[in-house]
C-alpha cells in the first residue's frame, strides 16, 4: 500500500523539515537539559501556519488539513519531541473550539489560537481522573452570568505559558453526562499554576497543575451546551491522537536514523557493526514497524480530512505507533550499546521522550477498549 502526497503536502513536509533541522535540532538537547520551554520556536511555528493547521483561513488557520498536519508533526518530533507536543496540544484545542464554539467564540478566541498568538492548553485530566473522565471532581457552578470553578487539573501541557485553557469541568452529577466545557482566559482571577512536574522525558515541554479557586468564567465562554463536555473532550482527543501517532512516527524515524548512522560508523571485531546480522535484523524490524505506523496514521488523518468517522482508526494508529516508538527506541539504544546510555547521544533523549506516548492522550489500554468496542458493535 502506498500513500501518495499532493504537491501541497510535499511542500509542507519539505518546509517543516528544513525549519526543524536548521532551527530546532540544534537547540533540542539544551531545551531538554535546561527544561527550557521553546516559546520563541512556537512563535515561529505560528508564523509558519503550524499552530492551527486544520482550521479554516477565516478563523486564523492555514487550512492545510490533517494529512499535512501529520507530516508536520512527524518532522517537528524528529528534531524535538518537546516542541511537537506543545504544538499538538494547541492544534487539538483549536479543533475543540472549531467544532463546538459559537461564531463569537471563534472570532474572539479561535483566531488568535490558530495564528499562534495565544497559546492554548487542554485541561481534562485530574489527580484522580485520568482514563476515567467520569470521575472528574473539578466543579463549575452556575452563578448568574458566570460559572464559579473550583478544583485541580493535573499534567496540563503548556499550562504555565498558555493564554487560554480549554477546560472540562463538572456541572452536573451524572458522570460523563454531567461534564461541560469552557474557554478560560489564563489571567482570570482564581486560576493559578500549581506543581510544575519534574519529568523523565519531554523536559522542554511544560507540564503543570492548574488550580481553580472560585474562578469566575462567563457563561458566554461555555463551549456548546451544559453536558457537552465529554463530547468536546472526545472530539479534541480524536484529533489529538492524529498528532500523537504522528509524533511517534517522527520519534521512530529519528531513532532508526540514529541507529543506522551509528551502526555504519561503530566498529567491533574489525568491521562496522552494521555488517552483523543481529544489527541488520533489528534495523529491518524497526523500519518495518515505522512504515506500518506511518500508514495507519496517514489513513486516520485522511479519514479525518474527508470528514469521515475515524475514532477506531485513530485509536489503532495511536496504539500501534506509540508502542512502536517504544520498541524502536529500545532497539536503537541497544545498537548504540553503552554509548546509548550517555547524554552525548540523541538516542538517550529519544528513549526517554518515547516512554510517555503510550500513556498520554489515552493509554494503550484505553485505545484497546475503544477498538474492541467498535469491533463488537458490528
Amino acid at each position: 500500500m502506498s500513500f501518495p502526497l499532493t504537491s501541497e503536502q510535499e511542500m509542507v513536509q519539505s518546509m517543516v523539515r528544513g525549519f526543524a533541522r536548521s532551527k530546532i535540532e540544534p537547540v533540542a538537547a539544551r531545551l531538554d537539559r535546561d527544561e527550557a520551554f521553546p516559546a520563541d520556536i512556537l512563535d515561529q511555528l505560528g508564523e509558519l501556519g503550524l499552530m492551527g493547521m486544520m482550521i479554516p483561513a477565516e478563523y486564523g488557520g492555514s487550512e492545510a488539513g490533517a494529512v499535512a498536519y501529520s507530516l508536520a508533526m512527524q518532522e517537528i518530533a524528529y528534531s524535538c519531541v518537546s516542541t511537537s507536543v506543545a504544538m499538538s496540544v494547541n492544534n487539538l484545542s483549536c479543533d475543540a473550539v472549531l467544532a463546538f464554539g459559537s461564531e463569537e467564540q471563534k472570532q474572539q478566541h479561535l483566531i488568535p489560537m490558530a495564528q499562534g498568538r495565544s497559546l492554548a492548553c487542554f485541561a481534562l485530566t485530574e489527580p484522580g481522573a485520568g482514563s476515567d473522565p467520569g470521575g472528574m471532581q473539578c466543579k463549575a457552578v452556575r452563578d448568574g452570568d458566570a460559572y464559579v470553578v473550583n478544583g485541580t487539573k493535573a499534567f496540563i501541557t503548556n499550562g504555565s505559558h498558555a493564554k487560554r485553557t480549554i477546560l472540562v469541568a463538572r456541572t452536573g452529577g451524572d458522570r460523563n453526562k454531567g461534564l461541560s466545557a469552557f474557554i478560560v482566559e489564563n489571567d482570570s482571577p482564581g486560576l493559578s499554576v500549581g506543581t510544575v512536574e519534574d519529568k523523565m522525558g519531554l523536559r522542554g515541554s511544560n507540564t503543570v497543575e492548574l488550580v481553580f479557586e472560585d474562578c469566575r468564567v462567563p457563561v458566554e465562554n461555555r463551549l456548546g451546551e451544559e453536558g457537552d463536555g465529554f463530547r468536546v473532550a472526545m472530539v479534541a482527543l480524536d484529533g489529538g491522537r492524529v498528532g500523537i501517532a504522528s509524533q511517534c512516527v517522527g520519534i521512530g524515524q529519528a531513532c532508526l536514523d540514529e541507529a543506522v548512522n551509528y551502526a555504519r560508523e561503530r566498529k567491533q571485531f574489525g568491521k562496522p557493526i552494521a555488517e552483523f546480522q543481529a544489527m541488520q535484523w533489528m534495523i529491518a524490524d524497526m523500519a518495518t514497524e515505522i512504515e506500518a505506523a506511518r500508514l495507519l496514521t496517514f489513513n486516520a488523518a485522511a479519514m479525518k480530512e474527508r470528514g469521515e468517522p475515524f475514532t477506531r482508526e485513530v485509536s489503532m494508529a495511536k496504539l500501534f505507533a506509540s508502542e512502536m516508538a517504544n520498541r524502536v527506541a529500545a532497539r536503537a539504544l541497544q545498537i548504540h550499546g553503552g554509548y546509548g546510555y550517555s547524554k552525548h547521544y540523541k538516542i538517550e533523549r529519544l528513549y526517554r521522550d518515547a516512554r510517555v506516548t503510550t500513556i498520554y492522550e489515552g493509554t494503550s489500554e484505553v485505545q484497546r477498549l475503544v477498538i474492541a468496542r467498535r469491533e463488537l458493535e458490528g
